[in-house]
């Protein structure tokens, strides 16, 4: 029997009063994986089996995709160089299933480019950064929500390119994106109750210094939202001193991108809690948990 045939036979079983027999069908269904997909969307408008027929395809299509997205971010935690626009991607793809990953990459293109025009080589860094920000916030008018801060829309990039309005971790994923394309060594830092960027020195390698190195190669930086402002390694300690929470070295330094992706996924569970979301919760802790 061909793939299209089994689907079709077994979504005509969908609706079956006999919970022992849905819940074969929906095991069955569910290895079948995002091929099934197309036929019980079509099925889910075409045939008029009931309203129990349609609510349990919207909970089998829905589930087939949690698991794609789950085995997404499984391979990309495997993957040596775990690109932070991929990981942000896989993250938004739980929301927006339907979400291409080249419409992103050509969103930021478009960004990426005014940017381009502005700064040159024979620029300060300084000179750089304000360049840059000049474009990014008042040109395509970025900034932080600060209306909705801690709605979970702040966290998905494509909703962020669309509004925006954004929290400060996917402003500064977005933000480090565009510099890094740039060949500005900007990375992100991450800082309790905060996410900031950090411009690295290319001539040192932050892995290798010492502990007591207090420049840890950041030569500054930067609160993507407040606008781009640059500032230095003390406001950092004052912040840290200011929330009573000891200094350690990863609050300075920039940090892997699967800390960067575990902490937006931290932000999302936060966010659908204040909502009151069981389901996304459960959800997105299973996702968290694979960082594990």
């Amino acid at each position: 029997m061909s793939n299209y045939s089994s689907i079709s036979a077994l979504i005509k079983l969908i609706d079956d009063p006999d919970d022992a027999v849905f819940s074969q069908v929906r095991k069955e269904i569910l290895n079948l994986g995002t091929d099934a997909i197309p036929l019980l969307e079509s099925s889910w408008e075409e045939d008029d089996y009931g309203l129990l027929f349609q609510t349990r395809i919207e909970e089998i299509i829905h589930d087939i995709q949690f698991l794609a997205t789950k085995d997404n971010l499984k391979q990309w935690l495997a993957s040596d160089e775990k690109n932070l626009l991929e990981g942000a991607y896989i993250i938004a793809k739980y929301q927006f299933p339907d979400l291409e990953l080249d419409s992103l990459k050509n969103d930021i293109l478009n960004i990426r480019k005014d940017i381009w025009l502005e700064i040159n080589t024979q620029q300060t860094i300084f000179e750089q950064i304000k360049s840059f920000n000049e474009v990014f916030y008042r040109i395509h008018g970025f900034q932080g929500n600060t209306k909705n801060y801690h709605s979970p829309l702040n966290s998905y990039l494509n909703v962020v390119l669309e509004t925006r309005r954004g929290n400060p971790l996917s402003l500064s994923i977005l933000y480090s994106i565009i510099a890094q394309s740039l060949d500005l060594p900007i990375y992100g830092v991450n800082l309790p109750n905060h996410f900031v960027l950090a411009y690295v020195d290319k001539n040192k390698n932050y892995l290798n210094l010492n502990e007591e190195d207090d420049n840890s190669g950041v030569l500054f930086y930067i609160n993507v939202f407040s606008r781009g402002a640059a500032f230095n390694r003390k406001e950092i300690k004052d912040f840290l001193k200011k929330l009573k929470i000891d200094e350690k070295r990863e609050y300075f330094e920039p940090c892997p991108n699967t800390t960067i992706i575990k902490r937006m996924l931290t932000n999302l569970i936060v966010g659908y809690q204040q909502q009151g979301n069981s389901d996304k919760v459960e959800e997105l802790t299973e996702l968290k948990n694979l960082f594990s």
